[in-house]
């Protein structure tokens, strides 16, 4: 069986959320707007909850891991974070931020077509 690295899913609140080898990422309802009407870059956050040592929650970290952004052709948008960089099909992106699809998988992007142009 082939797994995807990565998948992109509709979240509460119109939240996009991006998991990534084990690791979850998001990309906000307000952002997600950006991308899509703008063409804007966005970035992607990760969200940590922090934990006392009687693990009780004591809050939450908020750090920018990466950003997505509309490619050239404007067919495709592309993720850059720390895992790495993964592509997925405009048409798919936008059906997930609808809330038409339930999740889609992420393709890595090698290095030789960062512009999403292979």
């Amino acid at each position: 069986m082939v797994t995807e690295p990565g998948t992109l899913s509709h979240g509460e609140n119109e939240i996009l959320l991006v998991e990534i080898d084990g690791e979850s990422y998001r990309i906000e309802a307000k952002e997600v707007r950006a991308l899509l009407f703008y063409g804007r870059v966005v970035p992607i956050i990760q969200v940590q909850r922090k934990t006392s040592a009687h693990g009780k929650e004591e809050g939450e970290v908020m750090s920018i891991e990466g950003h997505a952004a509309i490619n050239r052709a404007g067919k495709a948008v592309i993720l850059y974070t720390r895992a790495g960089h993964f592509i997925i099909p405009l048409v798919s992106f936008q059906r997930v931020a609808r809330g038409e699809a339930v999740s889609a998988p992420l393709f890595p992007l090698f290095p030789d077509c960062q512009d999403g142009s292979a």
